[in-house]
């Protein structure tokens, strides 16, 4: 017997909200990456760090904001905890080894193809993971060829992304990257659920697992709350709207005088000058 699915249980409430978690998450991390190809190697794995956390929290919010809304008519859904959490360990730890290929390999060729698909498998092995944790008093079956279109979708989302962390700069550039990557991921979400049935059994009784409202909601406010500490740290980066490199690439060390470190290509010819007037003024007419 096949359940009565329903994704949309509070109408568009929860897809909407779903999609603004999703580029909120996918802006923070494009913020990062692209501010981690423009610091020197000292501060590079600290930025690309923050854009993993950034992008896989934004994911797996964007995930369960939707599953809120998801519900099976014929049986309760309760969600198992631990492979909850494994699902947003997976996002994060898979987005951010793609997002240190690019970043230290550049957004071209190779390194992009590479993380780019790693990213994207990240995606939708948090999303499918996800989804191994729900508990009903049915089975979920998928459609193969639909499940291959959504890692299609995700994958093709990923390497977007990534090559406009690496070639995009500018705000409002990368806020229209980061509504098109929210775009992508949230259409990945939905065309694996449309991939999904559910072959109900004939025992009832309430499934194994928390409910919805008492395992989510108090789930959801810590990648909530580390997002939005992400954003205070992008927007106070003095960088992070103009998408500038440093001025100074090189490290001030003890000992070496400033001008060493500055380059002035413009005062060169006076400096030489001004050197060449001493020589000939110390040398005496003797050696003249």
């Amino acid at each position: 017997m096949q359940g009565t699915v329903d994704g949309f249980s509070y109408g568009v409430v929860t897809p909407l909200v779903a999609y603004v978690m999703a580029c909120l998450g996918g802006a923070l991390g494009l913020r990062c990456t692209t501010r981690a190809m423009l610091v020197a190697q000292s501060w590079r794995p600290a930025w690309l760090a923050l854009g993993s956390a950034a992008i896989g929290s934004g994911i797996w919010t964007m995930h369960f904001i939707a599953m809120m809304g998801f519900s099976v008519k014929e049986t309760p859904v309760h969600y198992d905890k631990a492979i909850t959490f494994a699902s947003l360990g997976l996002a994060i730890v898979m987005v951010g080894v793609g997002i240190f290929i690019v970043g230290y390999r550049g957004a071209t060729g190779t390194a992009l193809f590479t993380g780019g698909t790693i990213t994207g498998l990240g995606i939708a092995s948090m999303h499918y993971l996800g989804m191994a944790g729900l508990r009903l008093n049915g089975t979920l079956e998928y459609n193969t060829l639909t499940v291959g279109a959504s890692v299609v979708i995700g994958v093709v989302a990923a390497t977007s992304a990534l090559w406009a962390a690496g070639q995009i700069r500018g705000f409002l550039r990368s806020v229209g990257a980061s509504l098109v990557m929210g775009l992508a991921v949230s259409g990945m979400h939905y065309t694996g659920m449309a991939a999904m049935s559910v072959h109900l059994h004939h025992t009832g009784g309430t499934p194994p697992g928390d409910s919805p409202a008492s395992l989510l909601a108090p789930m959801l406010i810590g990648p909530l709350a580390f997002l939005c500490l992400a954003a205070a740290v992008v927007v106070f980066d003095p960088m992070m709207i103009t998408g500038r490199p440093d001025r100074l690439r090189v490290e001030h060390k003890p000992g070496v005088p400033a001008d060493e470190v500055t380059h002035h290509p413009s005062r060169r010819p006076q400096l030489r000058i001004g050197r060449q007037q001493s020589h000939h003024s110390s040398r005496t007419p003797q050696n003249r």
